[in-house]
């Protein structure tokens, strides 16, 4: 690994080691193959935590060092999932969350980032404990709710990727900066393309539930 991290190229005066390279280009094939509900997400999405755990960890931002690791115990869970909720007119069922889901992930993302803050903070594992707290929460909240083929998972990502373009130029990882600002268009697209398949998976079972019961 340390090949990896000490070695690599340079792009517009800008050394890329090739751990993040290729680190960062699997996380986005993640979200390239996400937005098209296809199984293939989850095995890809092992490769990308292992690489980025070491360039993070480099880096001092132990909250998404951290997240790498829970990155790929979510990845087993979500294969897992998505293999068992494939629907065969619609592929992997997605559907939008209920209330009481949305409700939680809100819960989850204020309280988690105020608790993993301060012990990010009280470990000095991070120079930026706040924004790396929730962007470690964020990720975590939506790649489970991913797992689970809520359409909100999208807006989730929208969030982080929000808080880690600026925290990655701080960090001097100009290239996942610029991956996240990829991340961001595609999670726009994948959002407006599991809402419209949510949509017609919904239309499609309420109107067989009114012919069963016609």
């Amino acid at each position: 690994m340390n090949v990896l991290l000490e070695h690599g190229l340079t792009l517009f005066g800008q050394k890329i080691s090739y751990a993040e390279l290729v680190g960062q280009l699997c996380a986005l094939a993640v979200v390239f193959l996400a937005q098209r509900r296809t199984l293939w997400t989850w095995p890809v999405n092992l490769i990308a935590p292992i690489l980025l755990f070491a360039v993070y960890s480099s880096a001092h931002l132990g909250g998404l060092a951290t997240r790498q690791i829970v990155i790929l115990a979510i990845s087993v869970y979500g294969w897992w999932a998505w293999h068992r909720r494939r629907d065969p007119i619609f592929g992997v069922a997605v559907r939008k969350g209920t209330l009481a889901e949305r409700l939680a992930m809100v819960g989850v993302l204020a309280v988690g980032t105020v608790v993993m803050a301060l012990v990010l903070d009280a470990l000095n594992a991070s120079w930026a404990p706040w924004p790396d707290a929730w962007i470690f929460i964020g990720t975590v909240v939506a790649f489970a709710a991913q797992a689970l083929g809520l359409v909100e998972f999208w807006l989730v990502w929208l969030a982080v990727d929000a808080v880690g373009v600026p925290l990655q130029i701080k960090s001097g990882l100009w290239f996942s900066a610029a991956v996240y600002v990829v991340f961001a268009v595609l999670v726009i697209i994948g959002w407006r393309d599991w809402t419209r398949t949510a949509q017609r998976r919904s239309t499609a079972i309420a109107a067989a539930r009114s012919a069963a019961t016609a």
